[in-house]
């Protein structure tokens, strides 16, 4: 009799080796190797293609199907696509069973697979949010194999899977959750979905980092993963597209929880100014971009003298080591020196900023609290600043003073170079020195 050969594999990255490593030789993660049997970590084969001709492929002209959450639908890149696998998660609490069904009020015939609660407990919840669907069917299932059968005999529009990690082939001999579970488990729900051409949206769970628990191989196989972020512990959620294989990863989705589910917020720069005070030093807004869409949001810093040898910096909000260079281009090229200073930087809402050009709000907020004296409280900011001192104009600027402009918003600083809103309110600048005439 042939005996099973043993393998490892990484927990991180899913790399394969056949001996033992403390540290990954593909990641370098530390302690991620587990052993495992080669006929645990089999899966089912699909049927076999044939090659086709590029031209001779034709497809439904409704690809994708609109959730009817114009948020979500947004960061999806205008709907789910037919027969593409989606991966939700966030933190517990988060609100990704409440979106799930949400998004299950919108469609006909779907198939909700619940490994973590009853069909009566997920009742409950639906009554809850209010949701009726007659065409709505749920199931307390955490077979995969039963669960592919349903889905065969059912053929639905749509399949929820509440989480992946509860769901278990009880032909391999490692238990729920595991790499072997997880990455055979999604891999026979991937192939069902190509062939029916049916869309699956799985929740994944997060692990202590906040990253997505399971194999990292489980990433590759899905085509879009999105993420509920809340990072500050408010009513609000933001939702990130980390990968999508049928359209963009920069658009994001604001929704704000309340007792009947989660609302959208198809304004978020109002969100993000809520409650600003006016006329303070160190506070200054900024308009940046998330994908297609721009919005304002307010930049706040704090300038103190430091009681300690080694002065603190911390960021909020705004990237640590930008906010490190940030301080030493003002310091080298403008002559605003920081060193005995503790700095202190946040962005209001909880937002993440990615975009560059927030360096030139965040240097006003912090020369602001410097000096003492405020930014006017109706001037919007947006550029990019460079080691020179220089500040390069940013993509979407024309976007940026229109929702500017919209929002009342009568001053803007913004760097050198030609705009469509071509009026006496933009001030233009070249370089960071130049900046000492705003707060004269």
């Amino acid at each position: 009799m042939k005996k099973n050969k043993i393998i490892f594999l990484c927990n991180e990255c899913g790399f394969e080796s056949a001996k033992w490593s403390g540290i990954c030789p593909s990641c370098g993660a530390g302690n991620s190797m587990v052993e495992f049997s080669e006929k645990e970590i089999l899966v089912k084969n699909s049927k076999i293609s044939n090659p086709v001709k590029i031209s001779e492929i034709k497809f439904k002209d409704e690809i994708r199907i609109k959730t009817g959450i114009s948020e979500l639908d947004r960061v999806l890149g205008g709907g789910i696509v037919r027969g593409s696998f989606i991966l939700l998660s966030g933190s517990p609490g988060v609100g990704k069973s409440t979106i799930l069904l949400q998004i299950a009020q919108n469609y006909e015939n779907i198939l909700y697979v619940s490994g973590e609660e009853s069909a009566s407990q997920l009742k409950m919840c639906c009554e809850r949010l209010k949701i009726d669907n007659s065409s709505l069917m749920m199931v307390s299932e955490t077979d995969i194999n039963n669960i592919l059968a349903h889905i065969e005999k059912i053929k639905p529009n749509l399949v929820i899977i509440d989480s992946i990690q509860t769901i278990i082939n009880t032909e391999l001999s490692a238990s729920a959750g595991s790499i072997t579970q997880v990455k055979d488990c999604a891999s026979m729900l991937l192939n069902l979905a190509k062939s029916l051409d049916v869309p699956v949206l799985a929740v994944s769970h997060v692990n202590k980092e906040g990253a997505i628990a399971g194999p990292k191989v489980l990433e590759h196989i899905v085509d879009v993963v999105l993420y509920f972020d809340n990072e500050n512990k408010s009513s609000y959620r933001i939702i990130r597209c980390l990968k999508n294989r049928f359209g963009s990863t920069s658009e994001i989705g604001v929704f704000e929880m309340k007792s009947n589910g989660l609302q959208e917020v198809k304004n978020p720069s109002v969100l993000m100014l809520e409650n600003r005070a006016l006329g303070v030093p160190g506070i200054c807004t900024a308009c940046i971009s998330e994908g297609s869409r721009a919005f304002l949001t307010e930049i706040q810093a704090l300038v103190a003298p430091t009681s300690f040898g080694m002065p603190r910096r911390v960021s909020n909000g705004y990237d640590y080591n930008r906010l490190c260079m940030l301080l030493a281009i003002l310091e080298k090229r403008a002559g605003f020196y920081f060193a005995n200073f503790d700095v202190y930087v946040n962005v209001v809402g909880g937002v993440k900023i990615n975009d560059t050009s927030a360096d030139l709000p965040v240097a006003l907020a912090l020369i602001s609290s410097l000096k003492d004296i405020p930014v006017d409280s109706y001037t919007v900011a947006f550029g990019e600043i460079g080691l020179s001192g220089e500040i390069r104009i940013s993509n979407k600027s024309d976007e940026k003073i229109s929702e500017a402009e919209r929002l009342g918003f009568k001053r803007f600083i913004v760097p050198d170079g030609k705009y469509e809103h071509e009026h006496k309110n933009l001030e233009k600048i070249k370089n960071i020195a130049n900046l000492n005439y705003i707060f004269s």
